[in-house]
């Protein structure tokens, strides 16, 4: 159960990551063919197939996990076995305060925002946690909103009960039959959300969920892959790119801060450690650049004896943006304590 993820690479190579450290076990498989049949046998079980002529697959098994295999002739050392395994039980934002991946009074800022219905973005590295934090976000959403998930494979454990949860296909055989994840953020405008909830931003879906922000869509989510949040606010930007939109800088950045309010970056650190290092707000533009405000900051402070990273989060002592926001939820009491409780004393 303490097994996050599992990789094989090839017949002779098991890896495993525990407590955020990746280790090599003894597990072999006889040859690749046999391995060729195992990874056959799981994704043809939830309807995939894989091989030469489709040698690249991502699926989502029964209980959940996500599983992406790839084989020759792309892997060249044999059929490579990817599992990424999820918890039965359910992590809340206090299992998150127990793990230190953020401070009480950082878990207690993030709830608003996620009840106030701000638009937030996570921001993270692979593995650092960020559909982790995105399902314990979705815990304060009030259960008589509406809620649409978009995924590639569908991992979100939402526990409200008006949830519709829309996943991507792959083309088949021939090359027809696949709906994107633009397709699908298109799509669930027209299925009255009033909360969308897109796994992964990756592609021109990001112009379609600017503009869900925009129009009305209060509270909607995202993951996206970047390390700091203003190289999440840049890939938003070339996302938009991508989807061939030409459209002034200036225009897309003005689209990106009327829609986006938080942006929560999540990162691994050396020691294998998962920390929320910094809670932004996008507060404006100046100019041509988008200008951002820190909430909470994890601050390095060193290592012990054992290589642990020490350090702490740290409230900045500025006023949220969306304090009004917060007031308007009767949350605004809340709000000032957790900013004022954060604070060191003196």
């Amino acid at each position: 159960d303490d097994i996050a993820d599992i990789m094989v690479n090839g017949h002779s190579e098991v890896y495993i990551e525990t407590a955020g450290k990746i280790e090599l076990t003894d597990i072999r498989f006889r040859d690749n063919a046999q391995l060729m049949n195992i990874c056959q046998r799981i994704v043809s079980a939830v309807g995939r197939r894989v091989d030469e002529s489709s040698p690249i697959c991502d699926a989502r098994l029964a209980d959940g996990s996500r599983v992406n295999v790839i084989v020759p002739p792309l892997a060249l050392d044999g059929p490579t076995l990817t599992i990424r395994k999820f918890k039965k039980e359910k992590l809340t934002l206090e299992t998150l305060v127990g793990f230190g991946t953020i401070s009480p009074p950082g878990a207690t800022v993030l709830k608003i925002a996620a009840a106030s219905r701000c638009n937030i973005l996570i921001s993270g590295g692979t593995g650092s946690g960020k559909t982790t934090l995105l399902n314990c976000l979705t815990r304060y959403i009030d259960p008589g909103e509406r809620i649409i998930t978009c995924e590639d494979a569908a991992e979100l454990q939402l526990q409200q009960p008006h949830v519709v949860r829309l996943e991507t296909r792959p083309p088949n055989l021939e090359g027809v039959g696949q709906v994107s994840m633009r397709d699908l953020v298109r799509n669930c405008l027209r299925m009255r959300p009033e909360r969308i909830i897109v796994g992964e931003v990756r592609g021109p879906e990001a112009f379609d969920l600017l503009q869900a922000m925009n129009t009305g869509h209060d509270g909607s989510m995202g993951t996206i892959h970047a390390n700091t949040p203003r190289d999440a606010l840049s890939r938003v930007e070339n996302m938009v790119a991508m989807g061939g939109y030409n459209l002034p800088a200036k225009a897309v950045r003005e689209q990106i801060v009327s829609a986006v309010n938080v942006i929560v970056q999540a990162s691994r650190l050396r020691d294998g450690t998962r920390k929320i290092t910094h809670i932004t707000e996008v507060i404006g533009m100046e100019g041509d650049v988008i200008t951002l405000q820190d909430l909470f900051v994890y601050e390095f402070e060193g290592e012990d004896a054992r290589g642990r990273v020490i350090g702490r989060h740290r409230p900045t002592g500025l006023r949220p943006a969306f304090w009004d926001r917060a007031r308007y939820y009767g949350l605004d009491r809340d709000l000032a304590e957790a900013l004022s409780e954060g604070k060191p004393h003196v």
